[in-house]
């Protein structure tokens, strides 16, 4: 077993990139270290996949604190495992994923391994999604965003959990936040967390200008109701095959959107 070295970015923050690259994993799961300067133990944020050497890697930090953005397995699955090698408590947004300690509440202030954090509710991507605002961490300070900021592409929306109103309105509430370095748990970190809530924003309007128009002229063409695969058709035409279901699954998302909120 080959021993993994977690690479660090900031004064309070290091990564450990897990084994699971993919299409929707991009380079693999960043799982987050952080601990302030001198201190001996580490929070732990995503233990990524249920990989040994991976998850014995993380538990070699002198866990104090492990904490999940969301629920998807290629963040939660090692939860159990580094939880027994450490002790740790976990905290989740979905009681299903604590272990020992309470779910996480919006606006919550979490001190461990000598740092605090601002638990902030980020729903969109999922229902469940968390980002944890470092705001001494360096002269901006830096934000963990999980799967709801990445650090090269964009972010699918899960429909139906996740919403795109929901996801609108979580772009507001980080831009209203210091802007701050992006820590994400898939791809490299951004400087800026503005400018890349302003890149989503723009980019999530121009699909629905997509979609808007695919919509027109599928129903131009027949009496029926155009499907979600036609859309996706229509709109993601050059999408890479591994992910035409999440390109389907964000187009669901924002059908609905434009049903609920345009009856369109």
């Amino acid at each position: 077993m080959s021993k993994q070295y977690a690479i660090r970015v900031t004064d309070n923050a290091s990564f450990l990139l897990a084994p699971n690259p993919g299409p929707m994993s991009l380079d693999g799961t960043n799982s987050w270290i952080l601990r302030a300067p001198g201190s001996e133990h580490a929070l732990i944020v995503d233990p990524g996949p249920l990989d040994a050497s991976h998850l014995a890697a993380l538990a070699a930090e002198s866990v104090e604190l492990i904490l999940i953005t969301h629920r998807h397995g290629d963040h939660t699955e090692g939860i159990d495992t580094l939880h027994r090698l450490t002790g740790a408590p976990v905290r989740a947004a979905l009681p299903e994923h604590c272990r020992d300690a309470p779910v996480l509440e919006d606006g919550e202030q979490i001190e461990a391994a000598g740092l605090r954090l601002l638990a902030i509710a980020t729903p969109g991507h999922t229902s469940d999604s968390f980002s944890f605002l470092l705001p001494e961490d360096g002269a901006q300070g830096s934000m963990l965003t999980g799967d709801t900021i990445l650090g090269r592409g964009t972010t699918i929306l899960d429909a139906p959990d996740g919403t795109l109103a929901d996801y609108l309105a979580t772009l507001d509430v980080l831009e209203s936040s210091p802007d701050a370095l992006v820590l994400p748990a898939h791809g490299p970190t951004l400087p800026s967390l503005h400018t890349i809530v302003r890149h989503y924003r723009a980019h999530r309007h121009e699909r629905l200008d997509q979609i808007r128009a695919a919509l027109a002229q599928l129903r131009a063409a027949s009496t029926a109701d155009p499907t979600i695969g036609q859309v996706t058709d229509a709109v993601y035409a050059d999408v890479d095959p591994a992910v035409r279901g999440a390109a389907e699954t964000s187009v669901m998302a924002q059908l609905r959107y434009l049903k609920e909120f345009e009856g369109v």
